[in-house]
């Protein structure tokens, strides 16, 4: 799985980048079109729901999404061919 932020249901509030346990956002540098700095990821193979939901079948923390007012936040699975980067911190 991997995390995707909706860059058109972005608002730019930045509470994901507040409540995210594994600091995996940081608020974005760059506007988008609409002149909204959306939150960018930062090392998000850090994120343990993203890493290990398809092996506990369940959702581990979910915060970012549970915040987010705009709904811009979701999970996609990765397609076969795309390559995978897991972290695994002590």
């Amino acid at each position: 799985m991997k995390l995707v932020i909706d860059e058109r249901r972005c608002k730019g509030c930045n509470l994901c980048t507040l409540v995210c346990p594994y600091k995996i956002f940081k608020p974005g540098k760059k506007p988008n079109e609409r002149g909204v700095y959306t939150p960018e990821l930062d090392r998000p193979e850090r994120c343990a729901n993203c890493r290990l939901q398809k092996l506990y079948g369940r959702k581990l923390c979910g915060m970012c999404q549970m915040i987010c007012p705009d709904q811009a936040i979701r999970w996609e699975e990765e397609k076969p061919e795309e390559k995978k980067k897991v972290v695994i911190e002590f």
